[in-house]
């Protein structure tokens, strides 16, 4: 797959820090917490997006 048809991955803020909360009633861990607060941001949804259809579509893979 050509290089070209990726997108650039977002580049974040030195020292970004990330605002999450834990769902209340149920269990979750903090890095469940936070990774879902980081894949509200649109640029990074689009990017984990891309990548995960570049590894499931990866024919190299299935040998």
């Amino acid at each position: 797959m050509e290089s070209s048809k990726f997108v650039k991955s977002p580049v974040l803020p030195q020292g970004h820090k990330w605002q999450f909360a834990k769902k209340k009633g149920i269990y979750e861990s903090e890095v469940t917490a936070l990774v879902r607060a980081m894949l509200q941001d649109e640029s990074i949804k689009e990017d984990q997006r891309i990548a995960w259809e570049r590894w499931r579509n990866d024919p190299t893979s299935l040998k």
